[in-house]
């Protein structure tokens, strides 16, 4: 694409018709407008210069903030360069993009600015240092602008930046960037704090301009806390001072200009002042020596700061910071001093504790109105920024000095709460929620997601608490009354469940199963979850500690509410209910089938209604494993039942493939697979009509389809390869050609050689005669161009199944065929030295029957110069049964991970129920492949005495010489 203005006015229309409601004009699903058209040219040369060149020449905003948009996707799409694969953008844009794009960026509007400043981050974690050395000096020039517009822009795109040293493990490359960044960085970092914080007393009547330094102020903040997260920097430990005194009178500064009315969103004020409270934990954590000088000054602001600060939503993320802060000081033992005193805890209990506890107007308002995002922070863990949250690891972090005076304190508390609601319980519902959560937080000691409560506390007794206080309200007549304190009683179920008896447990699955009608979303949701946790409980030997038989008198009612409850408004695509009906399916087994009819029609219908636009990943996975379960199961018990479901599936399935539902695509390949392999002989001409259809380059673009397809065809292998070579003979070309696409990728050749095995083992032999040297030639070539442990293994078991299938003579000629003597090389330069590198009980048994075949009944092994390799493979072989795996991998050599690549990529997600049972070609054949060894040998001894034994005395190890007798009186025979 030229940078011409008809270009730019031909994307100007493309990006226009991208912002239409109507999704025909986005997302059309055959002609190329909008979407489809943005997509077929971002390939083009200069495609990322035009769209730049719009956000910055274009007259309409709209249309700026379009492209900038655009811009940053393609980049999070593209700019990543992947091994095996093509580079999506070319070196020019590429040097053309990097020179542009920091100034573009720092004159944009603050709402494009943003989008840049995620592409330079995006850029950077790729490009910077190495390919992008001028990145960090052309920023901190910019500092001495004294425009805060532009500082600004360098602050947010340096914290996009820098934030990853967070979360990334420590490395020596890592620690050579983080050293650049901060001979470069910190100190102009250091002096904008220090100009910044003199201007704020400047301009302190100014509140125009004190926002736009307070914004300032947040950044560095933020960049301080990333700049000193992996280790203390000398530069910042020398400068500690400056840092600590300058923090701590901005936690005790309050300017009215800086206060907000509104109520729910955090002001700048706060904003900072929580930053404050993470840096401040953070080296109280960290670095607890160096910063003890200014910690007591720290605890009190903080403090001062708890006592003082409203409950309104807007001060939550401060509040929950600086309680975390003293969760976190508390909990070491140097700082223990600080909160010995009685008077101090019970301060702390009644003046920080109790009060964020407190079931609040707006926690109310998003257990009604926002129950997905209640339910992610209540159940997921998101809550991490709540008082509530806070409050708890506060009374975990007590705990662990002062555990016998903190329950005392709360005891009482709990007690008076419980009075407070026995009272007026529809006055006073809120007491009873308090004290629940105080008694959650005080028992929990370790938790998992798993497993719920791994370790509680000792002096709070579970059971009585959930006799007295929790079964009375999920016993009561409706399960519409007191939703919040509903919700409390089955979460008590839930996270307890492995402290409260298993009787209490049998006694609570009715109760949970009749709340799956509740009304409320969070009430439902939660008896769901509850059900499928206690559901995945062990008890002895591994088996579920609620067993189906205990299920029995509650299997229909389950069933019912459960489909119920996905008809209920707001939980139509409810992850939590779709996962108890995957999770009931799994422990329920053979009782669920005299319901199978109904449940396969109402997940088919499910399954069409989602497909016309797939948004919950989780809840489309767990719909798709309780339909792998409902085949499993039926057709355990009646194989014949396979074409019911053939029948109720095949039309969404067809609909889904034709729409090109590219998050479906995957899912309906496995429950193909699963089905086909359901089949004992013939293919069904079903399946024969798609076949042709599955070897279309396009599917195989897509990395997320190529496990599923690549088994959906080893099935169609299995079942079916003699129908392929009599009625699709013209369709071998394609299979072998889907072969060499994948073999010639590092991270997907392993699935070739998954389909090259098939091919191998059930093809006809004359069907693929024509083939089978070019496909030797196609491997050795790429073990030429690039050698990866991965392949080795993969090639390995490739030519020991060979040698199984056609013969060990057949091999030495394919080989020698292709070059004199190449036979010898591949014994001597790979599988002698690599075959201790094979994995897997399946794939070292093929290799071992394989070596037996080339060491007994390969003539040319016993009377050319290949014999010198006969004693050294047998070795090997020896190795293989008797010494540990080698695992090793070469240094430089590192896989990519099919789901790291980035943008959105349809990434493949197994089903678990949908599991291909472990196959093993050489089953039949040999049992034990030690006692196969000593047989062969037996063999091969009696049809040329003498031989065998005298390159065993002469040659042979004494150690392996000893495991082959072994073998051989294991077989009952001996050598002649």
């Amino acid at each position: 694409m030229e940078l011409s203005d008809a270009n730019l006015q031909t994307l100007t229309e493309y990006l226009k018709k991208t912002l239409d409601p109507d999704p025909a004009i986005r997302r059309p699903v055959c002609s190329l407008t909008a979407e489809k058209f943005l997509e077929s040219v971002e390939g083009s040369q200069n495609y990322p210069l035009l769209l730049l060149t719009l956000l910055e020449k274009s007259q309409e905003n709209v249309i700026k903030v379009c492209a900038s948009v655009t811009f940053k996707n393609y980049i999070k799409r593209n700019w990543r360069i992947v091994e095996d694969e093509p580079n999506k953008i070319c070196e020019s844009d590429r040097i053309a993009i990097k020179a542009n794009i920091v100034p573009l960026m720092l004159s944009s509007p603050e709402q494009i600015q943003k989008q840049l400043s995620d592409a330079i981050s995006i850029i950077g974690r790729e490009d910077f240092p190495q390919k992008w050395p001028d990145l960090l000096t052309e920023m901190v020039n910019r500092f001495q602008s004294g425009d805060f517009h532009v500082i600004n822009g360098v602050l947010r795109t340096a914290h996009s930046l820098f934030k990853r040293y967070r979360h990334e493990f420590k490395s020596n490359e890592l620690w050579t960037e983080i050293k650049l960044v901060l001979d470069a960085f910190a100190l102009p970092l250091t002096n904008l704090f220090k100009a910044t914080i003199e201007l704020c007393s400047t301009h302190a009547n100014d509140a125009s301009a004190l926002k736009v330094l307070f914004s300032s102020l947040i950044l560095i903040a933020k960049l301080f806390y990333s700049l000193n997260f992996q280790d203390l920097p000398e530069f910042f430990e020398d400068n500690m001072e400056t840092w600590m005194t300058n923090f701590h009178s901005l936690l005790t500064l309050d300017n009215k200009l800086l206060q907000t009315d509104d109520e729910e969103e955090a002001g700048l004020l706060e904003l900072l002042k929580s930053q404050i409270c993470d840096n401040a934990a953070l080296y109280a954590q960290k670095y607890d020596e160096e910063f003890q000088p200014y910690l007591p000054r720290f605890v009190t602001a903080i403090w001062n700061l708890l006592v003082t600060t409203g409950q309104e939503v807007k001060y939550d993320l401060l509040v929950s910071n600086a309680i975390q802060f003293l969760a976190s000081v508390c909990e070491r033992p140097h700082y223990k001093h600080l909160f010995e005193d009685q008077n101090t805890l019970t301060s702390i209990c009644e003046k920080v504790i109790v009060p964020n506890m407190e079931f609040r107007a707006a926690d109310e308002e998003a257990f009604e109105d926002n129950s997905e995002e209640y339910i992610r922070r209540d159940l997921e863990g998101s809550d991490i920024d709540t008082r509530r949250r806070a409050a708890c690891d506060l009374v975990r972090g007590l705990c662990k000095f002062f555990e016998g005076p903190v329950t005392g304190i709360f005891s009482g508390y709990v007690n008076s709460m419980l009075q407070e609601y026995a009272k007026n319980p529809s006055v006073n519902w809120k007491h009873k929620d308090a004290a629940i959560y105080l008694v959650t937080s005080l028992a929990s000691k370790a938790q998992t997601q798993k497993h719920g409560i791994t370790q509680a506390n000792e002096l709070v007794n579970l059971t009585e608490f959930f006799v007295n206080h929790i079964q009375p309200d999920l016993k009561s007549a409706t399960v519409n009354e007191f939703p919040v304190l509903k919700a409390d009683g089955i979460k008590y179920i839930m996270i307890f469940r492995n402290q409260v008896p298993k009787e209490q447990l049998l006694v609570s699955i009715p109760l949970l199963i009749n709340h799956l009608q509740a009304e409320s979303i969070v009430v439902h949701t939660y008896a769901a979850h509850a059900l499928e946790r206690l559901f995945t409980m062990r008890g002895t030997n591994n088996a579920t500690l609620i067993t189906a038989a205990e299920m029995a008198p509650f299997v229909e009612v389950l069933l019912t509410n459960l489909f119920k409850a996905l008809t209920l408004p707001g939980s139509s695509e409810n992850e939590y209910i779709m996962k108890a009906i995957m999770r009931s399916f799994s422990l329920l087994q053979e009782s669920i089938i005299p319901y199978i009819p109904s449940v396969i029609t109402q997940l088919t219908q499910k399954l069409l209604a989602v497909s016309k636009n797939p948004s919950k990943p989780h809840f489309n996975h767990y719909m798709f494993e309780s339909i792998c379960l409902s085949i499993r199961i039926t057709c355990k018990a009646n194989p014949e039942a396979v074409g019911s479901f053939e029948e109720a599936l095949f039309l969404v399935f067809t609909e889904i493939l034709q729409n090109d539902v590219q998050e479906f695509i995957p899912y309906v390949f496995q429950v193909m697979s699963l089905l086909l392999e359901m089949h004992k002989n013939e293919i069904p001409s079903s399946y024969m009509a798609l076949f042709p259809h599955l070897l279309q380059p396009v599917l195989w673009e897509r990395t997320g389809n190529i496990p599923p397809l690549v088994r959906l065809l080893q099935a169609y292998l299995e079942r079916g390869a003699s129908t392929i070579a009599s009625a699709a003979a013209d369709k071998i070309p394609g299979l072998l050609g889907v072969f060499q696409k994948l073999i010639a990728s590092k991270a997907n050749d392993h699935q070739g050689f998954y389909l090259l095995n098939s091919i191998i083992e059930h093809m006809p032999p004359e069907s693929v005669d024509q083939y089978r040297k070019q496909i030797f030639i196609l491997l050795f070539q790429r073990l030429q161009n690039s050698k990866t442990t991965k392949f080795i293994k993969s090639f390995l078991v490739f030519i020991n199944l060979y040698c199984v299938r056609y013969g060990a003579l057949a091999l030495q000629e394919i080989f020698d065929s292709i070059q004199p003597k190449m036979f010898g090389m591949v014994l001597e330069k790979i599988i002698i030295p690599e075959i201790q590198k094979v994995s897997g009980q399946v794939e070292k048994k093929i290799c071992a029957v394989g070596i037996t075949k080339i060491l007994t009944e390969c003539p040319p092994m016993m009377d050319t110069e290949y014999t010198k390799l006969w004693i050294p493979l047998l070795q090997a072989l020896i190795g293989l049964f008797e010494l540990p795996e080698d695992d090793t991998i070469p240094d430089e050599e590192h896989f990519i991970d099919i789901e790291d690549t980035p943008g959105y990529q349809t990434a493949f997600s197994q089903l678990a129920f949908a599991g291909k049972k472990e196959h093993d070609p050489v089953g039949q054949m040999v049992n034990n492949p030690r006692i196969h060894l000593a047989q062969s040998l037996h063999k091969l001894s009696t049809a040329c005495p003498g031989r065998v034994l005298s390159m065993l005395s002469t040659s042979l190890n004494a150690e392996a010489l000893q495991y082959l007798q072994g073998y051989l009186q294991a077989a009952s025979v001996s050598l002649l």
